[in-house]
């Protein structure tokens, strides 16, 4: 049996023959928000779909956008050329808020400032923007029902469907069906209500997934839309070995659940997957699937808490997680795969509520678990606020954004420059304005001091359009519509100020765990309030 250590190396070593950079690199780190010492972690939990799974966008998202517009056109009635629609899987991204009323895209700062806003694919000017959304004596909350959040992979594909819908109804309104044409508000003072659209195409996507189709493509070709990553067997050895529970608490029921971990456990990419030997579940303690997260960490919660058949899919009554015998059988046996000469090493569950979890893995407080999941509402929020559990998010795009964090390292340092002089030469025409309006100087030096005013005006201006046209390439750099992920202007973005309020660690990819040790304490860095780091500039 290999230790620590040995998991470790193999982990590296996989890591290098795919030409790979060292653990050192900074896209393969964890960040911590709260510190958080993993000698008092005895359970780490994995979310299973964009966590464990890695979908790949161009397929897999690309292949849910052009069922769903099946679903709108056959199903909800709407026109047939939204069938030759395109998916462009790059437009949209994580941390926008979508106006379902107005059908506008929103990015907004930290504090909730709208930055930037598109209707459909256009831009509202800044006027307008500040009009719509920067007028109001409230802040506004932009929660349900009138707003969404697009905080989860998964919904990329129908909020680029929805904008596409938004300038396609501004052009011809007549041409979708009569139930999604809401009458104009007049208390917004817009022509039409995007809401029952935004509706439908919800609709549509749940069809999409309860008829199966997505998730027998999956099924049929898992390596078309699953990455397969090589570290996530090391990874899942390594957490075993130090003696850690592992679970699984999925909202993916069963057979998709089976089908998804059969191909990722596997020791290359080249095994063949085989999805009726179960082998997978010896990685785990618990697998928990069809939970119906967030509902399954709310303590009001009342559902059923099923034992699955692993062989049949067949589901039994259980009394918090203890068989209930059918009448004139009192052998639990023979429902289980054991009657199959199957050998099951963990349990596999549906529904059910934390609490359950808890009870079946021992586990007395929930600051002993780690759990692990890309939804920064479902996975990281309420888990951390109900059952207190310890959390980290994964963020797939956190690779490329360090990487492009770091090429602009030497514009960010320029456009610094620029603001600070910038901020010198507006202090120097204030103070000559000050001086001008007191009458201080003679006729002359009047006339000196006016000129000088008009000459520092003129280099503020200059170097207000330079820092403006660097900053649009810094922006475009990350992403051509909607700039950096963590950011807005120079402030976080309301999607980091998320991760940094609701996640104790942050990475990029789950297996990053292979990187640190099993009895690592991360710790949070520094935090300094703007007059100290300026104190620390001198």
């Amino acid at each position: 049996m290999m230790n620590n250590e040995s998991y470790y190396k193999e982990a590296m070593d996989k890591d290098k023959s795919m030409g790979r950079t060292s653990p050192v690199d900074m896209k393969k780190q964890i960040f911590c928000n709260r510190t958080l010492n993993m000698k008092s972690i005895i359970a780490v939990g994995f979310d299973m779909d964009y966590t464990l799974a890695q979908y790949k966008s161009e397929t897999f998202e690309t292949m849910a956008y052009h069922g769903t517009v099946k679903k709108l056109v056959y199903d909800l009635g709407y026109p047939k050329e939204l069938l030759q629609w395109n998916f462009d899987w790059n437009y949209m991204v994580r941390g926008l808020v979508l106006d379902k009323r107005r059908g506008n895209f929103l990015k907004m700062d930290r504090h909730k400032y709208v930055k930037l806003a598109y209707h459909g694919f256009s831009e509202l000017p800044r006027q307008e923007r500040s009009a719509t959304y920067g007028n109001s004596p409230f802040q506004q909350a932009y929660d349900e029902p009138d707003y969404a959040l697009i905080d989860t992979l998964f919904s990329l594909a129908e909020a680029y469907l929805f904008a596409q819908l938004v300038e396609f109804i501004d052009e011809y309104p007549e041409k979708i069906p009569p139930a999604a044409r809401a009458k104009s508000d007049g208390e917004l003072s817009i022509p039409f209500n995007f809401s029952q659209v935004y509706k439908d195409i919800r609709a549509a996507v749940d069809l999409c997934h309860r008829d199966g189709t997505l998730k027998q493509a999956v099924a049929e070709q898992p390596s078309k839309y699953i990455h397969f990553d090589p570290l996530l067997l090391p990874m899942l050895k390594m957490l075993r070995e130090s003696g850690r529970l592992t679970f699984i608490v999925t909202n993916s029921l069963w057979d998709y659940t089976n089908v998804v971990m059969s191909y990722l456990c596997r020791n290359s990419e080249l095994d063949k997957i085989n999805s009726s030997n179960f082998d997978w579940l010896n990685y785990f303690d618990l697998v928990i699937t069809g939970s119906a997260k967030p509902g399954f960490f709310a303590e009001e919660k009342r559902c059923g808490f099923f034992e699955v058949d692993i062989s049949s899919g067949m589901l039994m009554n259980t009394d918090n997680g203890t068989p209930l015998p059918q009448v004139g059988d009192v052998d639990f046996r023979r429902f289980s795969a054991s009657k199959n000469g199957i050998k099951q090493p963990c349990r596999v569950f549906q529904g059910g509520k934390v609490q359950h979890l808890h009870r079946l893995l021992g586990i007395e407080s929930g600051s002993q678990v780690l759990y692990i999941g890309d939804h920064i509402y479902g996975d990281i929020l309420r888990s951390k606020k109900k059952p207190g559990w310890r959390t980290m998010l994964v963020i797939p795009e956190l690779e490329q954004e360090l990487e492009l964090f770091h090429q602009t390292i030497p514009t960010r340092k320029e456009l610094r420059l620029l603001r600070e002089k910038r901020d010198i030469i507006e202090d120097q025409i204030e103070q000559l304005n000050f001086d001008i309006r007191s009458s201080k100087y003679s006729d002359d030096n009047h006339k000196a001091a006016l000129s000088k005013k008009e000459g520092l005006e003129a280099e503020r201006d200059r170097i207000r359009d330079l820092h403006r046209d660097i900053l649009r390439k810094c922006h475009v750099k990350f992403h051509e519509t909607w700039g950096q992920l963590m950011q807005t202007g120079y402030q976080s973005s309301r999607f980091a100020n998320q991760v940094e309020r609701f996640a104790c660690l942050y990475t990029s990819q789950v297996t990053n765990l292979c990187y640190y040790s099993t009895e690592k304490s991360f710790r949070t860095t520094e935090d300094f309030m703007p007059h100290e780091l300026k104190s620390l500039e001198i």
